[in-house]
């Protein structure tokens, strides 16, 4: 008896052991990165980015990269450009190391151990796509607040490169996943009710929307457009303001765009094409007015949530036990997406969505499904496998151990960029060349802004509101 006892603390403390050689912390074991952040982004919501800040605290180095884009984004909304740029090329350059290091996919090789026999909270933090074309985003406009337009465009072209990455790889990887569930899925060990687990997810429809994959961001795309063009390429412009169109089709600024440049550059055949879809381009403009545009932040993107299930397990031998399951889920945030509306000179403008990025998450995560669900198969192999170990070896004290390790280890991967808005919006005008009052609204909020607009350049308006908080900043490009 003594001897069972023994083995069965072995057991015990060799399951823990691994989780915590991994270097996670004991709190990110147990509880959720989006239940973690709550007081981060409570107060970002009341305004107080300060309190923020000092809520968002220190992490460890799995979440460094994380923390990093967190501490990154809430100085960005504080006009510390500088310290965000910090933290923003901190990550870039993580991501790089990672990207081919043997030593790294060694190690998360070990988390991915620690995955099954824990939870995935243990593998370390992989950016998605979407949330690196961001941070590109974001760190282009940091270098275009200190007026360091090449430095922007460096920024930019590494978020399209991206895209282009994550366009060439998505099918391989979802392909792949996909087969090794069905592998999976064949295993006679276990055989949980997935059927659930779809129908669990079936609301996440809704949130993705018409998002088309989880990696092309018009956001990015337009941005760069405004670079390019403020930069004197205007075929690199034409090819991105295309490419932002092609993802937000019914966007009328962007059409304007497309067929301006069209015209501009020649395109007669792509100008005839656009035209047949969006009407003939007409210069509304004098040659001499500047541009000015405005993009939109707007809340807070929405957090993972912990789909929690209990479900029922054929084992090997024929017997049915129940096992909680835990994955990350997004769900439907209440109320709809307002728009900003800009008046200038008696006439009023309302603004066009580029992009959602609440959208892009979900369906970000909704094509990491097939390989979550392989590593949660995974997992309940190994703990049914723990099970019937310790049932051997310790009678009812080894199945209450068990079930009781099950319980308290079992946690969704709830971590992603939580300070992201939760969609970006635009909208333009042309403006004589002088000083001009723009008058912003939003919820029913006025805001006064007074710009330089310099003829045949563009003059970009920044506004992020976040329920209390609101923030603008202006760059002529």
């Amino acid at each position: 008896m003594v001897k069972n006892k023994k083995q069965l603390l072995v057991c015990v403390f060799l399951f823990f052991s691994l989780s915590a050689c991994t270097s996670v912390r004991f709190k990110d074991f147990f509880v959720g990165y989006a239940e973690q952040m709550k007081p981060v982004r409570l107060s970002l919501s009341q305004g107080d980015v300060m309190r923020a800040n000092k809520a968002l605290g220190g992490r460890n180095a799995v979440d460094d990269v994380l923390y990093q884009l967190e501490q990154g984004r809430l100085s960005y909304l504080a006009n510390d450009w500088q310290n965000s740029k910090v933290a923003f090329d901190a990550v870039y350059r993580q991501v790089e190391l990672d990207s081919g290091k043997a030593k790294y996919r060694a190690s998360r090789g070990l988390q991915q151990l620690g995955a099954v026999v824990g939870n995935d909270n243990v593998i370390a933090y992989q950016l998605p796509a979407y949330e690196q074309t961001m941070m590109h985003s974001y760190q282009a406009m940091n270098y275009l607040y200190q007026h360091d337009l090449e430095g922007a465009l460096v920024e930019i072209r590494r978020a399209n490169q991206v895209q282009e990455k994550a366009l060439k790889q998505h099918r391989k990887e979802l392909l792949d996943a996909e087969q090794a569930l069905a592998s999976g899925g064949d295993d006679d060990e276990v055989n949980p009710d997935w059927h659930r687990i779809n129908q669990a997810y079936a609301g996440m429809e809704k949130v993705i929307g018409e998002v088309k994959n989880g990696f092309q961001n018009a956001y990015t795309f337009y941005l760069s457009g405004l670079l390019y063009e403020a930069a004197g390429q205007e075929n690199d412009a034409y090819i991105d303001y295309k490419r932002a169109l092609e993802i937000s089709p019914d966007n009328r600024f962007l059409q304007q765009d497309v067929l301006r440049l069209a015209s501009r550059l020649g395109m007669q055949d792509d100008l005839a094409t656009f035209e047949q879809k969006y009407g003939t381009w007409q210069q509304k403009h004098k040659a001499s007015d500047g541009q000015v545009v405005v993009i939109y932040e707007q809340g807070l993107i929405n957090e993972k949530k912990e789909l929690a299930l209990h479900l029922p397990v054929s084992t090997s031998d024929d017997d049915l036990r129940f096992y909680n399951l835990a994955l990350p889920v997004y769900e439907k945030s209440p109320g709809l997406s307002r728009g900003l509306q800009l008046k200038v000179d008696n006439r009023t403008l309302d603004s066009m969505e580029l992009v959602r990025l609440q959208g892009l998450a979900a369906k970000q995560l909704q094509e990491q499904l097939p390989g979550l669900i392989v590593r949660q198969l995974s997992r309940l192999i190994a703990k049914e496998k723990f099970r019937s170990t310790l049932e051997r070896k310790g009678d009812d004290v080894g199945n209450i151990l068990a079930n009781l390790y099950n319980l308290v280890s079992e946690k969704a991967d709830t971590r992603s960029w939580v300070t992201l808005p939760k969609n970006s919006q635009l909208v333009k005008t042309q403006l004589p060349a002088g000083k001009q009052q723009l008058e912003l609204v939003v919820d029913g909020r006025k805001t006064q802004i007074e710009l330089e607009v310099k003829a045949n350049r563009t003059t970009l308006v920044n506004l992020t509101k976040i329920d209390n908080f609101m923030n603008y900043q202006t760059v002529n490009l």
